[in-house]
């Protein structure tokens, strides 16, 4: 029995914890150190310590992570896709998207294929559930930190594994993201190497600050309802048409079509005016409502089956992923003789979301910032239903190694 028991306590817990955090990142000591480990592994690992020491519950039922699973996550979702501007990156340019889209591919495609060379290396009694818990990778990758649980949910991943998919994610992509960093140091010379056309930079960056200055503005008290509104509103929706629609084997369940409804409605909302509610803030309370969906992640998990060694199989099916990724951007720039800042970004937007993109895109150019946030919004769209995709090709992977 845990210390703190009331899910409204335990709520409070979580907030604190949240709190205190961002409270740190905003000194000039944090600022330092979370530049490089990311906030974002804290939020997972600190409740970890909570829960594993008694203080708050662990039990993957518990009532307060139930609540947050199936209503904050969908949620979240909306606020943060409905912003997504598709005509805007399709302005952006034809080598931009491309490798967008090629980065989408390699992970979707670079998944299966790592598990089917690393397999040996992964311990037999992850059974099932190995699959599942890279398939919730994929969704991370290709999407985002809300894409991650909605995939994982999808195909039934069990709380045990994702703190190990947490940490494949932050030590792989993070070490991928060093490299795009020192290539914004050396763009113009590798561009002229390739003879690339940096032409369409220009319009890229006058495109990005005209987003920028439409979007932004001070919120107000009904712009902070039609969010919860919108959110809620539309995630009550989809649960209750979810039961209706087929299930298609352990891919596509009740909560997976919930993930889908929520996609579509918020793709649609990003074609009307309520779009300009990103200005006021639409993707920063989606935001919160992701991160407090991944504390609730980090409280259900245990710390040794994290520090067990044989589970360190995981790892090279990541690094062997991850390098497919690399290696198919870097081909695809070549073949079509793209600016580098279009294969950091495009692959940033996938592999590192909303909270990175941006700082890849800013070091190339701190007008480019946008383009970044752009591009991660269309990961957002992107993951879930690409990573279902790459889950289908894993669950055959797997039944290709073990059958």
């Amino acid at each position: 029995m845990a210390y703190i028991s009331d899910p409204v306590a335990v709520f409070a817990v979580l907030l604190s914890v949240l709190a205190g955090l961002f409270f740190l990142e905003s000194t000039a000591w944090g600022k330092r150190f979370f530049a490089r480990v990311p906030l974002l592994l804290f939020a997972y690992f600190v409740p970890t310590v909570l829960s594993n020491c008694g203080l708050i519950p662990s039990e993957g039922d518990f009532p307060l992570f139930n609540f947050i699973k199936q209503w904050l996550l969908p949620a979240s979702l909306i606020l943060l896709v409905l912003a997504v501007d598709i005509k805007a990156i399709v302005r952006l340019g034809r080598p931009v998207i491309v490798l967008f889209l090629a980065g989408t591919a390699s992970i979707a495609l670079g998944g299966p294929i790592a598990y089917l060379l690393c397999s040996p290396l992964i311990p037999a009694e992850w059974g099932e559930q190995a699959w599942k818990g890279l398939a919730a990778l994929a969704g991370s990758w290709i999407g985002g930190g809300a894409n991650f649980v909605a995939v994982g949910e999808s195909v039934g991943v069990d709380d045990a594994i994702l703190p190990l998919m947490v940490v494949i994610d932050v030590a792989v992509a993070n070490i991928w993201m060093a490299f795009l960093l020192l290539f914004a140091g050396r763009e113009k010379g590798m561009d002229a190497s390739l003879g690339a056309n940096r032409e369409t930079l220009e319009v890229v960056r006058e495109s990005a600050e005209k987003f920028a200055k439409q979007s932004r503005r001070t919120p107000g008290l009904s712009d902070l309802f039609l969010m919860l509104a919108l959110g809620f509103g539309g995630t009550a929706t989809a649960w209750s048409l979810a039961p209706f629609l087929p299930e298609i084997g352990d891919i596509v369940g009740i909560f997976t079509w919930v993930i889908l409804l929520v996609t579509v409605f918020s793709i649609g909302l990003s074609f009307t005016p309520i779009r300009n509610l990103e200005g006021a803030g639409a993707s920063t309370l989606g935001s919160v409502f992701l991160y407090l969906l991944v504390t609730s992640i980090g409280a259900k998990a245990d710390f040794r089956q994290i520090l067990d060694p044989g589970n360190m199989g995981f790892l090279a099916v990541g690094a062997v992923w991850m390098s497919i990724h690399a290696g198919t951007l870097l081909f695809v720039r070549r073949w079509i003789r793209a600016p580098v800042f279009f294969l950091a970004v495009g692959s940033q937007a996938n592999v590192g979301g909303a909270a990175s993109a941006p700082v890849v895109a800013a070091a190339f150019h701190p007008a480019l910032a946008p383009v970044g946030v752009l591009l991660a919004i269309g990961g957002y769209v992107l993951g879930t239903l690409a990573g279902i995709g790459c889950a289908a090709l894993l669950q055959m992977a797997h039944h290709s190694i073990w059958s």
